[in-house]
């Protein structure tokens, strides 16, 4: 099959960390399939995650129609389709293609058991190694080479953009997620920052901010103070915070997490592409579970309270806590050292 493959079509809509999960499988495309021209198709909104990434080349976008981006793809005559998203406007557009095509199995039985009844069936198996099942018939294997995120030129950020309390090293943590069960409470959030007890940059949008804001000032209140300074000094407390939330864009965040020294992350987009950086990552996770999920490629440490039997309530976070306790976050020990 590889020497009749010239043009391979990978789709993806979203979101951040689930199309950071798909880089190995470009990567390992491209270079595997000899003088394969490779497309992804993604929302428009993604536009920055992929515009520098070497392995693509052509990206094609959802926006408002999909019938119109059904007639762009028609014209390109894909021989294959790795549909790495598997919902119905994939299997709309593969059916309209009609070329050979295949996808991954998300396992949503055995996950709705798992979310729902607390029954594990899970199998021991990163969402990146089931992302190469759709791409098997191409005889495309994984090289381990890990995540990739690309940064444009323009979009590092500078160490004499930080404070200069950041600028001779720091560590990033990555406050938001798309649920508010992801997310630490702010209580635990002083505390973790606490325990860190280094120079932190807050990472996130702009939905992020206002939280951000407010660590922000509850630590550096106290190091303006000059009278608690000196005992601020004196336990060696040496936290100070920086919020970058809303302020960067996704890449320039991305360059932010690049050049820290340690990752601390809930289970979120930015704290995948920290692995894509090779960082050391603390991962902290509350109503999901980071079985299929955990950071790929790196080396990481799990905070997570594992002695409760009501995790995980979902796959991707709720608003509220289910039983109303929310003692997955609220009684997270934070006993690391950092390297």
């Amino acid at each position: 099959m590889e020497r009749k493959i010239k043009k391979v079509l990978i789709i993806r809509f979203s979101s951040i960390g689930d199309i950071v999960w798909t880089s190995p499988i470009i990567r390992c495309v491209k270079n595997q399939l000899n003088g394969v021209e490779l497309h992804f198709c993604t929302k428009l909104q993604y536009k920055s995650m992929l515009e520098a990434n070497p392995y693509i080349d052509k990206l094609h976008y959802l926006e408002d129609s999909i019938s119109d981006l059904i007639k762009e793809l028609k014209k390109e005559k894909f021989d294959f389709v790795i549909d790495l998203h598997r919902n119905i406007r994939t299997s709309m557009i593969k059916m309209r293609l009609g070329v050979k095509s295949k996808t991954y199995d998300k396992l949503r039985i055995i996950r709705f058991l798992f979310t729902n009844f607390q029954i594990n069936f899970m199998p021991n198996c990163h969402v990146v190694d089931r992302y190469f099942e759709a791409a098997s018939p191409l005889g495309i294997t994984n090289d381990d080479k890990g995540l990739d995120y690309f940064i444009p030129d323009k979009d590092e950020v500078e160490i004499n953009w930080l404070p200069e309390s950041h600028q001779k090293g720091y560590i990033a943590y990555v406050i938001g997620a798309t649920g508010w069960t992801k997310i630490l409470p702010f209580k635990k959030m002083v505390e973790l920052c606490d325990r860190i007890n280094k120079p932190i940059i807050l990472v996130g949008g702009k939905e992020d901010f206002e939280v951000g804001d407010n660590l922000e000032k509850f630590f550096n209140a106290k190091v303006e103070n000059k009278e608690m300074e000196e005992g601020l000094k004196r336990l060696d407390k040496k936290t100070v915070i920086f919020n970058a939330c809303g302020k960067f864009n996704l890449s320039q965040s991305a360059s932010l997490v690049k050049n820290a020294e340690i990752v601390f992350g809930h289970d979120t987009g930015l704290t995948h592409i920290a692995a894509a950086f090779k960082k050391t990552i603390f991962s902290i996770w509350g109503g999901t579970v980071p079985n299929n999920f955990y950071p790929y490629g790196t080396r990481f440490f799990l905070l997570e309270n594992t002695k409760l039997n009501c995790r995980p309530c979902s796959k991707s976070g709720r608003a509220s806590c289910p039983k109303g306790h929310f003692k997955c976050m609220n009684d997270l020990t934070f006993d690391f050292n950092i390297p």
